[in-house]
């Protein structure tokens, strides 16, 4: 069967959505690029960013802290490359421009320890690395062998300063939990009057309060 020939409407048509389809894929391309050459980043930064809507999780997380950060890590460099050590799924690293890219609207937010605190960085690091592996804890809490993002920061920097905190720890009850109820239920899975509102946690909003860290980039927030 022969083609018929495109009309110069036809043509002027596919060639004006083929602009439109590289313009969107290259600007998902090219944007985290934008984002991270913009970013001078250094061993120890705390990176901070919303996960991609949509997701109950995400949006309790961000709703019952009132917060838009709803994840984070620590940024290393490894063989020449820049990654973040995050839990998220299992504690694992990512490349940076691919943590970048994975944020909401690639928006990023950066924290560094201050100069007097700066010296336990190796050593935060070395604690976080020993978490390699681990699962994550879809019920946040701090005594288990499960890690949160927030809690691996924060535990991180626990056995860097012998036991010193990175943030305040706050408990669940006295944060907007209401209208995320069937949310914690969810993961929780218990009954309606087994909610854990005692449950001390460290939020990545509370993380990024700590006096001990400083922003350096913001992009998006």
């Amino acid at each position: 069967m022969r083609c018929l020939p495109r009309t110069r409407a036809e043509r002027i048509r596919a060639a004006f959505f083929g602009l439109v389809l590289l313009f969107v894929v290259g600007w998902f391309v090219v944007k985290p690029l934008m984002v991270s050459a913009a970013y001078a980043p250094q061993v120890g930064d705390v990176a901070f960013q919303s996960l991609p809507g949509g997701f109950d999780l995400v949006e309790a997380i961000e709703g019952i802290t009132g917060s838009p950060f709803s994840h984070c890590g620590v940024v290393q460099r490894i063989d020449g490359e820049w990654v973040v050590i995050e839990a998220i799924g299992e504690v694992r690293r990512t490349p940076l421009r691919a943590w970048i890219a994975r944020g909401r609207g690639n928006h990023v937010a950066v924290y560094r320890l201050r100069e007097p605190y700066r010296s336990h960085i190796p050593a935060m690091i070395e604690g976080m690395e020993r978490l390699l592996g681990r699962p994550y804890d879809f019920r946040y809490r701090l005594e288990d062998a499960h890690i949160y993002c927030s809690e691996l920061v924060y535990r991180g920097y626990q056995m860097a300063t012998d036991g010193k905190p990175l943030g305040v720890l706050r408990k669940l009850g006295d944060m907007n939990w209401e209208p995320y109820r069937a949310v914690i239920q969810k993961y929780e899975e218990c009954g309606p009057d087994e909610l854990p509102l005692d449950r001390l946690m460290i939020t990545p909003k509370d993380l990024a309060e700590a006096p001990e860290l400083e922003r350096v980039f913001n992009y998006g927030f």
